[in-house]
């Protein structure tokens, strides 16, 4: 048993809220942090029977990685089935939290678990995410530098890909003049002073800058801490939309498409034409991929997976790449491993739950065969 503000602190920390798309709705759905949890069922989507699902198995909360809640309520009387879900959740004291574009984005992420399952190498992100990184530099006494990047590094900062506590640092001098009603570290109220300091860089995401500032400051001796904070347009290491890789060996076109239906359990896939196209270079992604088209073809993948594509989408292939629309929910069931992985890691004795109840509204039938 513990706190499901506990759970969402772990969660929010691996898979921060602040990656998540603007569209987007990711978070606590339904539910109070303070309340105690001692499992949750994982579901893709939020759905009556996930509620009632849930309630049968003793499972107090629900995470789903599609958002039980897009559009803004103005009422909750039964009328829609959001208004019902949400309706039942409370009545049956269930909490839902919903993990979608952020477990997207993230390192490790949703397209990169299905390029894994594809058994693809060398996999590097197709949509790097960017503008969403700081550069701190901060001047200190000698004497105190250590204990603030100690400082720093344990709130957050210094993440660099598979490295941390990185920084970079430059002794020289600082000069300043206390005023009347100063009590200054060093020097004298009235008198300019010169003190060795050292001059700190490191980056941070920009999601826990307010974190990263309080802990700065905390461990500064002066009074006024001079510092600067600047917006770079790096992107994350690992983080961003979609994936790129090779796979071992090269495959036709007819034969990747037999090889997805297979990993992902396609019941169908629409694709452009198979000419016979060897296929080396595979690029993915989890959920409504039709807007990277083209940065598949610029990244040179020779086919690209992905759900949702509109009729023209097939066309702007113009022969350059192979388009397979898997489908939405069999592109994003990989979600629940994930999930899964990283709660499991942190809480071993938390039960956690997949759910038994097939929520994709897609349906497939061979009605009509040349």
């Amino acid at each position: 048993m513990m706190k499901l503000k506990d759970l969402l602190n772990y969660l929010e920390s691996s898979v921060p809220p602040a990656f998540q798309e603007s569209y987007d709705n990711s978070g606590l759905q339904v539910g109070n942090a303070e309340s105690n949890v001692d499992s949750v069922l994982l579901s893709l989507d939020v759905t009556e029977e996930i509620i009632d699902e849930a309630d049968s198995k003793g499972c107090r909360l629900i995470i789903s990685h599609h958002p039980l809640i897009f559009q803004p309520l103005k009422s909750i009387s039964g009328k829609t089935p959001v208004e019902r879900i949400i309706t039942k959740a409370i009545l049956k004291n269930i909490s839902v939290y919903s993990m979608h574009t952020n477990l997207d984005i993230i390192r490790g992420g949703v397209s990169y678990r299905m390029a894994e399952m594809l058994g693809l190498n060398d996999i590097e992100v197709l949509a790097p995410l960017g503008n969403k990184l700081l550069k701190l530099v901060v001047f200190v006494p000698l004497s105190y530098a250590s204990k603030l990047r100690e400082a720093i590094f344990d709130a957050g900062a210094g993440h660099i890909g598979n490295y941390d506590r990185c920084s970079f640092n430059i002794k020289g001098e600082g000069t300043f003049r206390a005023g009347p009603a100063a009590d200054p570290f060093a020097g004298e109220p009235g008198r300019e002073h010169t003190e060795e300091e050292v001059r700190i860089e490191t980056v941070l995401p920009a999601h826990i800058k307010s974190r990263v500032l309080k802990a700065m400051i905390d461990a500064h001796p002066y009074e006024e801490v001079a510092y600067d904070l600047y917006s770079i347009e790096n992107s994350i290491p690992g983080a961003g939309l979609g994936c790129v890789g090779i796979l071992d060996d090269e495959i036709r076109d007819t034969g990747l498409i037999k090889k997805l239906g297979e990993v992902f359990e396609a019941e169908g896939i629409r694709h452009t034409a198979t000419v016979g196209r060897k296929i080396k270079k595979l690029a993915v992604m989890g959920g409504s991929g039709g807007s990277f088209i083209g940065k598949a073809i610029s990244s040179g993948a020779d086919a690209f997976v992905s759900s949702d594509l509109k009729y023209h989408s097939f066309f702007e292939a113009d022969r350059r790449i192979l388009l397979a629309d898997i489908g939405h929910y069999e592109s994003e069931k990989p979600a629940l491993g994930i999930l899964h992985e990283l709660i499991t890691k942190k809480f071993p004795k938390f039960a956690v739950r997949f759910s038994e109840i097939n929520t994709n509204p897609v349906n497939y039938s061979q009605v009509w065969k040349k």
